[in-house]
This record gives C-alpha cells, sequence and structure tokens, in this order.
C-alpha cells in the first residue's frame, strides 16, 4: 500500500517573533486548507493512505470529516495515536512512527524548528518541507497540491530517489563527549539566561552563530554569515561567525521588515567533522535553528561539528521533472 505521511505543526508561525516583526500569519485554517490540497493531490497520483499526526486543533480530524462531506476522499487518513505533549516531542513521535510503518514519503508543516524536530526521527524517509513557519531557510513556499503530488512520485517507487533527494547537512552539538541535540540551519549561542519563550531576536545577546548554509536570500541568523559568504546545500562545509565583537558591522534581515546592524568578524570556514570546541564564561542559551532549546552554567565544555547526517529532503520541481520523464503522469498509458 502506497502511505505518506503528514505533520503539521499548529504551533508554527506564533512563536514570539510575530510580535516584534512583520511577519505573515499562516493560522491553522489555513494550513488545513494545505493539507486538503496535499492529500487531493498525493490520492489522485496514487497515494492510498495517509497517516497524519495528532494535534490540539484537530487539523487531521477536520481535513477527513470536510473531504468526506465533500466526496473527495478517496484514500485512508488514520492520525497516529500518541500521547499528546502539545510541544516538540508530538512532532518527534509521530515522524518516529510514520517512519516504523514505512511511509514513502513525509510532509511537514511548519519552519526550521519543525523540520528539526522531524529530522530528529528520520533517517530513510524522504521530506518535503513545506513553509508555514516565521524564519524560514529549510522549508519552502510549495503549494500543497504539487507538494502531495511530488510526495506520490517518491512513495510510488517507480523512480530512483537519487535523482531528486539531497542528504542536507545538520549541525551536532555535543555536552562532556556526548551528542545532545542538532539544528538543520543553525546554531546560536547567546547570553539570554532562560529558554523562556523559546524564539530568539535579540541581537545584542549573541556571541557566535554556526551555520549548515548561508545565503543573502535567506532570512534570520544565517543571513549574517550569508551577507559575508555563501555556504550552499551542497558545499562538504559549515561556517561560524563570532558576533558583538569589535569588527565592523554588516546589514541583515533577522526577521520579516527587520533589517538592523550586527558587528562580526570574518566567518571562519566548518569543515565536515572538524570540532569547534566552546568552553562557557557565563549562563546562557544554545538557540537551534531559531529556539533556545540548551541552557548553560560557567565553564561547561561543548562543541560543535557539521556533518552531512540530516535527513533525504525531496527537491519538488526536480521530483516533477522525473515523474514527467517518465510518463508518471499518463494515465491513459497505464
Amino acid at each position: 500500500m502506497t502511505s505518506i505521511g503528514i505533520i503539521a505543526n499548529p504551533a508554527s508561525g506564533r512563536d514570539i517573533r510575530r510580535l516584534v516583526s512583520h511577519a505573515t500569519v499562516i493560522d491553522n485554517n489555513e494550513k488545513i486548507n494545505i493539507v486538503e490540497r496535499v492529500i487531493l493531490g498525493a490520492q489522485q497520483c496514487g497515494v492510498e493512505k495517509v497517516y497524519m499526526m495528532p494535534d490540539p486543533y484537530n487539523m487531521g480530524y477536520r481535513v477527513a470529516d470536510k473531504l468526506k462531506t465533500t466526496g473527495e476522499l478517496k484514500c485512508s487518513i488514520e492520525i497516529i495515536e500518541i500521547y499528546e505533549n502539545e510541544g516538540i516531542e508530538d512532532t518527534i513521535n509521530s515522524a518516529r512512527i510514520m517512519e516504523a510503518k514505512k511511509v514513502g514519503c513525509i510532509i511537514t508543516l511548519g519552519g526550521d524548528g519543525t523540520n528539526r524536530a522531524a529530522a530528529k526521527s528520520i533517517v530513510k524517509t524522504p521530506l518535503i518541507a513545506i513553509s508555514t513557519g516565521t524564519n524560514n531557510v529549510y522549508p519552502e513556499m510549495i503549494e500543497g497540491t504539487l507538494a502531495g503530488i511530488a510526495a506520490a512520485v517518491v512513495a510510488s517507487g517507480e523512480f530512483d530517489k537519487r535523482e531528486f533527494t539531497q542528504k542536507d547537512k545538520r549541525i551536532e552539538i555535543y555536552h562532556r563527549e556526548k551528542l545532545i541535540d542538532i539544528a538543520l540551519i543553525d546554531a546560536v549561542i547567546s547570553k539570554d539566561v532562560f529558554v523562556g519563550a523559546k524564539a530568539i531576536w535579540q541581537v545584542e545577546t549573541i556571541e557566535k552563530i554556526f551555520v549548515t548554509r548561508a545565503h543573502p536570500a535567506s532570512i534570520g541568523f544565517s543571513s549574517v554569515i550569508g551577507n559575508k559568504m555563501i555556504v550552499s546545500c551542497e558545499d562538504d562545509f559549515g561556517a561560524m561567525v563570532n558576533v558583538n565583537t569589535d569588527y565592523s558591522c554588516i546589514l541583515a534581515p533577522m526577521s520579516a521588515g527587520i533589517v538592523v546592524p550586527i558587528p562580526i568578524d570574518q566567518p571562519q570556514v566548518l569543515p565536515f567533522g572538524e570540532e569547534y570546541r566552546y568552553t562557557t564564561r557565563c549562563r546562557g542559551t544554545i538557540a537551534l535553528d531559531g529556539e533556545r532549546e540548551i541552557e548553560f552554567g560557567p565553564g561547561e565544555d561543548y562543541f560543535f561539528r557539521v556533518t552531512r547526517k540530516g535527513p533525504f529532503r525531496v527537491q519538488v520541481k526536480k521530483a516533477l521533472e522525473a515523474a514527467q520523464k517518465n510518463g508518471f503522469f499518463n494515465v491513459c498509458d497505464k
């Protein structure tokens, strides 16, 4: 049975950065609309079953009820049974179960943080990331219908996935020589003492930024390095920069509509496998993909490493091109 998974994060795009910037709001009603289009596109191209993450807004149940009422639902929808924490654990646990059920593809609706959570569980399952978060570098603005079709192409098993999937990079954070967490795009060392509201937005508290990719066309912390040097998805290295130094300032878009001068030194290339060691001097936090996750005290040792152990990300256009070239859409010929 051809199946896919959908993780729609009801909390994405609702953090404090919405209050301090001019970001677009994608509410849960719109997420439901996107999920409907994903399912309609996927089922028309052969997907027979869809697994969905449960959530407090009951998006999965609402989608199923609406599509049944309109008579459009052809596949089956199963809401995964997990204990709901109403937090990051739901995404982590749902992704783990979906991979165990051997779905052909997982689609996420969220931001960088949502995809980081999914990546903590996904090893082999290809991922399509639809942007519904705040500062998004990892997910893309993809029409739900096309994401659903692309997921069906991937899940069909008719193609060599190496044609349209890319193994992504990640930043690994170690404490006492033990891997404690990961980030897909950026890790930021901050003087903020508490995790608090999670999202980090006060530039003056930042000490260091680590990235897997950087480009001037991105937004958020990766743009700080991106406006100095480009680090592409294909490059076998990441980069690091010291912030709030005595060096020159660079303009960077830290959030929607917020472009500020940030004092940094010259970015440093971090080759794969190289360890960047850091001993804390005071209390603070480490933010991963925009959200403060790790609290530390003075005198603690950490090291950061960039590897290519992230998820297999689907390049949607390439997947659709491969399908077209191989007659996947020629239904009359089947």
